[in-house]
C-alpha cells in the first residue's frame, strides 16, 4: 500500500485509515466481497501498531462496510451490492477472467517485498542505483541538443538510435544488422511479449531452459502454448535433449539465454551452440536469443552470440540496456528478418504508438559518447568485486551447506542448498532477518535452490546480506 497516514495531522491515525479504506470502497477500488489485508499485514505496510488497525477495522465493521470471518479473513461487505440501487460490477470475476494470467503468487510476493527499503535486496534482477550512469545522463541532458518532434515516433523506433544499435552490435557482438532489421522495444520483456503474441498460436510447443527466467513468465500459458523444458548444466542446455523434445513434440520455437544465463550464470558451450544452430536449421525452428549480459564478462571474451554464428537466418536476437546501463530507460531491441520486424512493429504500434523519443534520444547520445565504453569497463570491475564478495561471504557463513557455480559474468549466482529445506519457509524467515532472495522453485523445477543477485545490492551490504540469510537458514534448519 503506497498511502501512509499523516502522523502530523490532528486526526487520529485510526480515523485516517478508516477514511482511506472507506474512500477506496466507495470509489470501487475495493468492490463488495474483495479481500482486505489482514490486521498484521496492514499494520506492517502502514508502519503502525496492530492495535491501531484493529480499532480502524472495528469501526468499519460497526458501519457495515466490512465483515470478518474466521478462516476467510476480512472482506468488503457483499451486501453493499445488494442494497445499492445501481448494479455494481463483479470486479473479482473480471480480475480472474482476463486472458493475461497474473504472476505466480511467489513472484508477486517477492516483487512486493522488494519495495521495502529496510530489506537488503538480493532478488531484483537489476543493477543497484550506484551502478547507473547518473552523472553522465545529467551531463547529456544538460549539454545535449534535443531537437526532435515530440509527437508519436516511428513504431519501429527512432532511425538514428536504430543505426547506432546496428553499429553497437557489430562492434561489441560481431552481429551484422541494419537499422531496418531492428525494432526498439520497452526492454526485453516487451520484446518477448511481442514475439509470443505475434508469431505463435495456442497449442504451439516451445522449449525453454530449466531453470530459466522464462519459467516465471505467465505470458506463455496466457496464450495457450505448450512449454517443454531443457535442463541446464554447467555447459548450458544439451543439444541431444533439444532433438529429443522436437522429435516428440514438434517444437515451434526455442527460447535461450545462452550467455551468463539467468539464474545459473552458466554459458552455453561453443560446440553446443553450433549443434543447436544446426538442429534448428535442419528442422526450421526459430531460436529466440535473449542476451542481456554478454558485455559483463569478467575475465575473458565471452563466447560468440548465437546470432553472430547464425548463417541460416533462424535467430531472433533480443538485447537491452536494462542490465548494463539503466532499467528505467526502458530501451531494448529485437534484430531479425524484415518481415518479422514489420509484423512486430505493427503490433507495437497497436500497443503504445511507438517508444518515447526522449528516452531514445538519451540512449543514442549515451551509446555514441565516450561515456558508454568507460561505463561498461567500470561496471565490469564493480560487478566482479560484488561477485567476489558474495563468493567469499557464502564460503564464510554457509560453509559446506551449499554448492554453487561461480559465474564469469552477469549479475546472478545460483546456489544449491545441500540440506533439505522448504524454500518458501526459508524466504519468510529471511524476510524477518532483513534480506530477500528468489527461491529456485520460482525459476524452474529443481528444488532446494536459491538465486542471489549480486548486481542489485550495494557492495558494502553483500556480506551482511549473506550473514542474515545464513542466520535464517540455520534457524529454519534447526527446526526441521
Amino acid at each position: 500500500m503506497e498511502w501512509k497516514p499523516d502522523r502530523l495531522h490532528d486526526k487520529p491515525i485510526y480515523k485516517q485509515i478508516v477514511e482511506y479504506i472507506e474512500y477506496r470502497i466507495f470509489n470501487g477500488e475495493y468492490p463488495p466481497g474483495s479481500l482486505l489485508p489482514s490486521e498484521r499485514i496492514l499494520a506492517k505496510e502502514l508502519n503502525v501498531n496492530r492495535s491501531t488497525v484493529v480499532t480502524a477495522y472495528e469501526e468499519l465493521r460497526a458501519s457495515g462496510l466490512i465483515i470478518s470471518k474466521q478462516g476467510s479473513g476480512t472482506r468488503v461487505s457483499p451486501f453493499l451490492a445488494e442494497n445499492s440501487k445501481e448494479r455494481v460490477p463483479n470486479w473479482n470475476r473480471y480480475v480472474v477472467g482476463g486472458s493475461l494470467l497474473p504472476n505466480i503468487p511467489l513472484i508477486r510476493r517477492i516483487l512486493k517485498e522488494a519495495l521495502n527499503k529496510d530489506l537488503i535486496d538480493l532478488a531484483t534482477g537489476e543493477l543497484s542505483p550506484d551502478l547507473f550512469p547518473q552523472a553522465q545522463f545529467q551531463q547529456i541532458i544538460k549539454t545535449g541538443n534535443f531537437n526532435f518532434h515530440l509527437g508519436y515516433e516511428n513504431p519501429q523506433g527512432n532511425f538514428q538510435l536504430r543505426e547506432t544499435i546496428a553499429n553497437h552490435v557489430k562492434k561489441y557482438k560481431n552481429i551484422d544488422a541494419t537499422a531496418s532489421s531492428i525494432l526498439i522495444t520497452s526492454g526485453a520483456q516487451q520484446a518477448l511479449h511481442l514475439i509470443v503474441q505475434c508469431l505463435l498460436k495456442p497449442g504451439d510447443s516451445i522449449a525453454i531452459e530449466d531453470p530459466s527466467y522464462c519459467y516465471s513468465l505467465p505470458i506463455f500459458k496466457s496464450v495457450g502454448l505448450k512449454v517443454h523444458l531443457l535442463p541446464v548444466d554447467q555447459n548450458g542446455v544439451n543439444p541431444d535433449d533439444l532433438l529429443t523434445l522436437h522429435k516428440k513434440y514438434r517444437l515451434r520455437m526455442i527460447f535461450l539465454n545462452p550467455t551468463f544465463q539467468n539464474p545459473t550464470g552458466v554459458s552455453l558451450h561453443p560446440e553446443r551452440r553450433k549443434k543447436i544452430l544446426d538442429i534448428a536449421a535442419k528442422y526450421g525452428i526459430p531460436i529466440i536469443e535473449d542476451d542481456p549480459y554478454t558485455l559483463t564478462a569478467f575475465e575473458q571474451e565471452p563466447f560468440p552470440t548465437l546470432k553472430s554464428m547464425d548463417p541460416y537466418g533462424i535467430v531472433l536476437y533480443i538485447s537491452s540496456l536494462s542490465k548494463i546501463v539503466s532499467s528505467g530507460l526502458r530501451i531494448g531491441w529485437i534484430t531479425g528478418p524484415q518481415r518479422v520486424i514489420n509484423r512486430l512493429s505493427d503490433a507495437k504500434q497497436q500497443i503504445d504508438f511507438g517508444h518515447s523519443i526522449f528516452s531514445q534520444w538519451i540512449a543514442n547520445e549515451f551509446l555514441t559518447s565516450p561515456y558508454f565504453h568507460e561505463h561498461i569497463n567500470q561496471l565490469v570491475l564493480e560487478l566482479k568485486k560484488r561477485r567476489d564478495a558474495m563468493v567469499s561471504s557464502i564460503k564464510n557463513y554457509l560453509h559446506d551447506h551449499v554448492e554453487f557455480f561461480i559465474p564469469k559474468g552477469g549479475i546472478h549466482m545460483w546456489c544449491k542448498m545441500k540440506t533439505p529445506i522448504h524454500e518458501e519457509k526459508l524466504l519468510e524467515t529471511a524476510l524477518n532477518y532483513g534480506v530477500i532472495f528468489v527461491p529456485g522453485s520460482a525459476l524452474g523445477t529443481k528444488k532446494g535452490y536459491v538465486r542471489f543477485t549480486f548486481g542489485r545490492a550495494y557492495e558494502d551490504t553483500i556480506e551482511e546480506a549473506i550473514f542474515k540469510f545464513s542466520e535464517a537458514f540455520y534457524n529454519l534448519a534447526n527446526k526441521t
